[in-house]
């Protein structure tokens, strides 16, 4: 009786090894941020931009390049531009290089925005780079780009 009763408890210990295992390896698909490549990133300026060549500078993204919570990161985006009928910003778009997906946000705007600037919050997965993109009225594209540092990751779900 005493050998059935030692398989048993062997039986069971192995089988709360293989529930532990399982549940270890759900826990850490579920956690494991899924992120965007820069490759992905890259792909979605395309996208925004058609291929055009982008230069640096008018734009000004503000955002904190060390956040301690990614949850909710305040983000602007300025650019310096007239905002008149000849010379306006037509879009802004913001796009990361960790998130699961790599195209945060594009605004609309022309010459009766009366400014070229646009705010709102995001989620960071993990440390990255942000970029944001401006279409002018004249069709050429201008960036900036920051490298954030974030401490306490968010988008652990899939979220954006």
């Amino acid at each position: 009786m005493a050998e059935s009763e030692d398989a048993a408890c062997r039986h069971d210990a192995s089988r709360r090894r293989v529930l532990a295992a399982g549940a270890g390896m759900m826990l850490w698909l579920t956690l494991k941020p899924a992120a965007a490549a820069p490759a992905e990133m890259e792909a979605a300026i395309r996208s925004f931009t058609g291929g055009a060549k982008i230069q640096p500078g008018k734009v000004r993204l503000d955002v904190a390049t060390l956040v301690d919570n990614g949850n909710a990161v305040p983000v602007a985006v300025s650019v310096d531009s007239p905002m008149t009928a000849a010379e306006h910003v037509a879009a802004i778009a913001i796009f990361n290089e960790r998130n699961p997906l790599p195209d945060v946000a594009r605004f609309t705007l022309g010459p009766r925005a009366g400014r070229a600037a646009v705010s709102t919050r995001m989620r960071l997965a993990t440390s990255q780079k942000l970029m944001a993109v401006a279409r002018l009225s004249d069709g050429s594209y201008w960036s900036h780009t920051v490298d954030v540092v974030v401490t306490l990751a968010a988008c652990i779900e899939g979220d954006s």
